[in-house]
C-alpha cells in the first residue's frame, strides 16, 4: 500500500482541480472492473463486483443464506458505499502584481503558518515557486508576533515583471505544495508527506478494489471535501447507498507540550474509529461493529478525545432518506501542511478494518 500512497500524494489534486489524481486512480481501477464512471461533479464511482470464488455470495452478490450469519428474515445484502476524497488543501492565484509576484488565497482550512518560505507548484505547468513575506528588518516590530493575513503574502516564480508572469499563469490557477514523500524512523516508522488527508483512503479503496471481494461495493472517490464536502453530497444522492464507510485523515497533535485530551489522537495507537464529530452523529452499531472486528482481530483502535472536524459523512448521512455512516481514519501529524507525518502501523491497520468490515456486512453480521 505505502507505494500506491506514495504516488498518490505526490499528485497535485487541490479542491476543485482533482483531474491528475482521477486520472491516475481510474487507471489502476479500470484493471480490476469496468463499472467506472465520473459524474458531473467529478466524483469517480466504482463499483467492483462480488468475487465469483467467494463462497458466503450468490451469484447476484447476496449472502447464501445457509453461509451467512445474517438474520433469516432476508438474504438482501444492504448497498454499501466506501468513501475517500481526492483533493488536497491548496491555494489559487487571485492576483499579479506589477513586479510579477502572484497574489494567491487558500483553498481549504490552512493554518497561514505553514505557508511562509515553501515550495510550491503554480499551474498545469507545475510552475516553480516560492512562498514569501515581507522581510523581518521591514516589518515594524509591533506586527512582527501577528500572524500576516493572506493578501500580505505572495509567491515568486521568478518573473522579472507582470506581463511576464501573465505569459505563465493566469488567475484562478491552481496552487499545491511541493512535498517529498519521505520514510523514517526504526521499525514499522513513519511517513512524511503533503495530501496524507485523504490519500490514503484513496490507497485504501484501490487496494480493497485489487482484492476478491464477498460482495458488491461501490467505491466513490469524492471531490472538493476541503470546502464543504460538496462532491460526497452528490455521490451519496446517485448512489443511494445503505451503508457507507468513510476513510479519512484526521488530527493528531501528540507533540510535545500538548497534553491529554488535547493530543485528540496519537500515532501508534491505531485507526481512529468515529462516533461524534462537528458534522456527523455516527451509526452507534456500526461504530460498536468496527470497534467488535478491531477488538477481535487484536487491531488496536482509538476515538478522538475531542468532538470537532468533519468528513464526508457529514453529506452522506443526509442524503435522500439518511444513510448510516462509519467512519475508519488514519491519525496524521500537522495535517493540512506540507509536512504531515503518519505511522506506518495505523495505515495498515486501517486498511485490514475496512476489509474486515466489508466481511462483516457481506455475511450479515452487520
Amino acid at each position: 500500500m505505502l507505494r500506491t500512497l506514495k504516488t498518490l500524494c505526490l499528485l497535485n489534486g487541490i479542491s476543485g482541480n482533482e483531474d491528475e489524481v482521477r486520472e491516475y486512480i481510474k487507471a489502476r481501477a479500470l484493471k480490476h472492473t469496468d463499472d467506472v464512471r465520473t459524474d458531473r461533479m467529478g466524483n469517480l464511482i466504482v463499483v467492483k463486483h462480488a468475487s465469483e470464488r467467494c463462497t458466503a455470495c450468490g451469484a447476484d452478490g447476496n449472502a447464501d443464506p445457509k453461509q451467512s450469519a445474517a438474520p433469516s428474515r432476508s438474504n438482501k445484502l444492504p448497498k454499501l458505499m466506501i468513501a475517500a476524497h481526492m483533493d488536497e488543501v491548496g491555494f489559487m492565484v487571485t492576483r499579479v502584481t506589477e513586479k510579477g509576484y502572484l497574489g494567491f488565497a487558500p483553498v481549504g482550512g490552512i493554518d497561514p503558518r505553514v505557508v511562509f518560505n515553501r515550495r510550491v507548484f503554480v499551474g498545469e505547468k507545475k510552475l516553480n515557486g516560492v512562498t514569501g513575506l515581507k522581510a523581518v528588518h521591514q516589518t515594524p516590530a509591533e506586527l512582527r508576533t501577528e500572524i500576516p493575513k493572506w493578501p500580505s503574502m505572495y509567491i515568486d516564480i521568478g518573473a522579472k515583471d507582470k506581463a511576464e508572469a501573465e505569459s505563465l499563469v493566469s488567475i484562478g490557477d491552481s496552487i499545491a505544495f511541493h512535498s517529498d514523500f519521505v520514510r523514517f524512523g526504526k521499525g514499522d516508522g513513519f511517513i512524511k508527506a503533503k495530501a496524507i488527508d485523504d490519500r490514503y483512503g484513496c490507497a485504501v479503496m484501490l487496494k480493497l478494489i485489487e482484492k476478491d471481494l464477498p460482495m458488491d461495493v461501490t467505491f466513490v472517490f469524492t471531490v472538493q471535501e476541503e470546502v464543504g464536502t460538496r462532491g460526497a453530497t452528490a455521490a451519496a444522492y446517485s448512489v443511494a447507498p445503505d451503508i457507507a464507510l468513510i476513510l479519512e485523515g484526521t488530527t493528531s497533535a501528540d507533540l510535545a507540550g500538548v497534553d491529554g485530551h488535547k493530543k485528540v489522537t496519537r500515532l501508534g495507537d491505531g485507526p481512529v474509529l468515529g462516533f461524534m464529530d462537528a458534522g456527523s452523529i455516527y451509526d452507534r452499531k456500526l461504530f460498536e461493529g468496527l470497534r467488535d472486528l478491531a477488538t477481535e482481530n487484536k487491531l488496536p483502535w482509538q476515538i478522538k478525545g475531542r468532538i470537532a472536524g468533519g468528513t464526508d459523512a457529514a453529506a452522506v448521512q443526509r442524503s435522500r432518506s439518511g444513510v448510516r455512516v462509519a467512519s475508519i481514519s488514519a491519525p496524521v501529524r500537522s495535517i493540512h501542511c506540507p509536512n504531515s507525518v503518519a505511522k506506518i502501523s495505523d495505515l495498515k491497520q486501517g486498511l485490514k478494518l475496512a476489509e474486515l468490515f466489508i466481511d462483516a456486512v457481506a455475511s450479515g453480521r452487520i
